[in-house]
């Protein structure tokens, strides 16, 4: 369950999770994501409900061992570089491609295929600086046992 929490100037993001393993300098935490409408009373029919586990990788040296439950945290703005990088510049990508080779009597059908293309690469240099944008992301965690 993700909770927004205010702590001063600062907004959070945070996630209850479970440690999974912990020592040589981290942490990894599995989290569950669930969809906004898991708690419907239509979620076993319908084929939008969903939960999503994910193992987050928690630098640092904690004091918590494996099946302790703990809270995630990230700063809220590392949330919304995520969202930028994955959606939103790509999207914009595609619209302004798909502009230009229209703009250029491209048949549309080599244009929408040519815009699409221009994913590849995007996302090409996104894996290839993942270590890199991995270190702008961190997360830092709270024990309940103190």
């Amino acid at each position: 369950m993700g909770l927004n929490m205010k702590t001063g100037m600062n907004d959070i993001i945070s996630h209850e999770g479970t440690v999974q393993e912990s020592g040589n300098g981290s942490v990894l935490v599995r989290i569950t994501s669930v969809s906004a409408c898991a708690g419907c009373h239509s979620e076993g029919s319908c084929g939008m409900a969903g939960k999503e586990e994910k193992l987050i990788k928690v630098t640092g040296y904690y004091n918590v061992s494996a099946g302790e439950k703990v809270t995630v945290i990230m700063q809220k703005s590392m949330g919304y570089r995520a969202v930028l990088l994955g959606y939103v510049l790509p999207f914009f990508t595609v619209i302004i491609s798909l502009i230009v080779f229209n703009s250029l009597s491209f048949p549309e059908l080599a244009s929408g295929l040519m815009s699409m293309a221009v994913l590849i690469p995007y996302y090409t240099l996104l894996f290839l600086l993942r270590k890199r944008i991995d270190k702008e992301f961190t997360f830092t965690l709270k024990s309940y046992n103190g």
